[in-house]
């Protein structure tokens, strides 16, 4: 039998509470653990009850996934570790039974705090009560676990947006976690959304902002209860970039999602600033990143004084742009196009905001309405109007991310790799110095293609044809479009008369 590695040792007979298991990082982290930890004792996941579905058929929903395959096919009885309890972490004692909850403080030696609300567009008290009361509850039941040895607080790179350079520590706030909390108990959610602008000052979003709180309510537990806690900061959690299998991806947040909507031809400009830095991990690092963590801090020997933040990011060694991104995307666009999509993809990259307005007036809401009234006429479901309204909203929230630029130091995370073997190399992989921007792009493309539309590759040789039919379509459109344009200029202007051949026209001028 093989020996295990310092890592695999660390982890054995271990048992780890996870929140926000049914998530896309909490998916990754499973399966990882599972695979690569397999002699660990248990893992305990918290998971909302689902109508009409027990916690075992919920278990049972991930061995069908392509994540959890290489596992599947080598050892399925792996996930009899899996033991799923109802809860909520909006409830004290994350509403667990009593027989779940003693079961967790009795046995958990390790927790991983993933669950949080991602709505950016969310207002105040929705994600007060998610990532802030949440979190607090998190704690609550950590702090009373006998065997901890760590939990570990998953945050978001972005929290301290007025800062140009983002050190790994946890910054002051002139508001109290607690005040917040007492507040979204007591005020109702118009009266919260009434001062959010107040309270958010510098933040773009409630989703930054809660986070921050959350942030300074573990630093605070853990100097004042001794709580055993760090804080690890993903920054844009991209597709995996290679484990367990390259470009896995579950929803179309974030790069996907702007991916797939412009390779539709629904999104046809941004704001964005092509020199600003695109911050972004593939999830297998950022998962490597917080089992390495937590094997890195119980071994130590000494406790540091300040709480340990771990800034998950890659570009502080690998720098990759806005612009960068989007030019190995739209190269990209012609080798792996859409199998369906609405018209041509071409998006305009633009800092002026008038002309972003400008474009997609005339690109995205006026085909939208033209399209719902045609589908209408034709007693079809109308749906373009409500795609371009979710994309609005999600460019509207992610202008922040898109228009600014950040520079993380990321010197614990980095550093990682000097305290792994060889073996512990490979298989928690974490040098973000040896990715490959361009694959990493690429597999995104494919990821958001292949497992969020359902659409395989072997339909790529149709969607080339397609995507040829559309070109020659998008430049007939738009030379009969601008020919009208400029005629009716020119015939405003007395330059060319109507009478006139197309020809003729030059005779107006010269």
């Amino acid at each position: 039998m093989k020996e295990l590695n310092s890592v695999q040792k660390f982890y054995k007979d271990k048992t780890i509470f996870i929140t926000g298991a049914s998530g896309f990082m909490g998916k990754v982290l499973i399966e990882k653990l599972l695979y690569s930890c397999s002699d660990l004792k248990e893992i305990i996941i918290l998971m909302r009850p689902k109508r009409g579905k027990t916690a075992k058929q919920r278990v049972d929903e991930f061995s069908k996934l392509p994540l959890f395959k290489r596992i599947m096919d080598t050892n399925p009885d792996i996930l009899k570790k899996i033991f799923p309890v109802w809860g909520e972490i909006t409830q004290p004692n994350l509403g667990l039974s009593d027989e779940h909850l003693n079961h967790i403080l009795e046995n958990t030696e390790i927790v991983f705090h993933l669950a949080a609300s991602l709505k950016l567009e969310a207002t105040l008290k929705p994600n007060i009560i998610m990532n802030l009361t949440g979190t607090k509850h998190v704690v609550d039941v950590a702090k009373r676990i006998k065997n901890l040895i760590q939990m570990v607080h998953t945050s978001t790179a972005f929290c301290n947006v007025e800062h140009e350079i983002l050190e790994e520590k946890v910054n002051d706030f002139p508001h109290e976690p607690l005040d917040l909390i007492n507040m979204a108990e007591w005020l109702s959610e118009e009266g919260m959304s009434s001062i959010q602008k107040d309270l958010l000052g510098v933040h773009p979003n409630t989703y930054t902002y809660t986070k921050r709180l959350a942030e300074i309510l573990v630093r605070d537990e853990y100097e004042k209860s001794n709580l055993p806690a760090c804080i690890v900061r993903p920054s844009v959690v991209t597709p995996s970039f290679n484990d367990p299998i390259p470009g896995w991806v579950d929803s179309l947040n974030g790069p996907p999602g702007i991916i797939v909507a412009s390779a539709k031809g629904a999104l046809r400009c941004m704001l964005l600033n092509r020199e600003a830095n695109f911050e972004s991990i593939p999830v297998d690092l950022a998962i490597n990143g917080l089992i390495m963590i937590v094997k890195k801090l119980c071994t130590e020997t000494k406790k540091s004084k300040e709480i340990p933040v771990f800034n998950v990011t890659m570009h502080e060694l690998v720098r990759m742009t806005y612009g960068k991104f989007f030019d190995l995307s739209v190269a990209m666009r012609e080798e792996i196009p859409a199998s369906i999509s609405l018209w041509y993809p071409n998006v305009t990259i633009t800092l002026n905001k008038f002309y972003y307005l400008i474009n997609i007036i005339l690109f995205q809401w006026i085909p939208a309405y033209f399209i719902d009234l045609l589908l209408l006429i034709f007693g079809q479901k109308r749906f373009m109007v409500h795609v371009q309204k979710k994309i609005a909203i999600g460019m509207d929230v992610l202008k922040c991310f898109t228009m600014n630029n950040w520079n993380f130091r990321s010197k614990n995370f980095t550093d990682l790799v000097e305290i792994q073997s060889k073996e512990e190399y490979d298989m928690f992989f974490v040098d973000t110095r040896q990715i490959d921007v361009d694959k990493m792009v690429r597999q995104s493309i494919i990821g958001g293609r292949v497992y969020c539309l359902n659409d395989p590759l072997s339909t790529v040789p149709k969607a080339k044809r397609l995507l040829k039919i559309q070109y020659v379509i998008d430049r007939l459109v738009k030379f009969i479009f601008f020919y009208w344009v400029i005629k009716k200029v020119l015939v405003y202007s007395g330059i060319w008369d109507p009478s006139y051949g197309v020809l003729d026209i030059f005779s107006g001028i010269f």
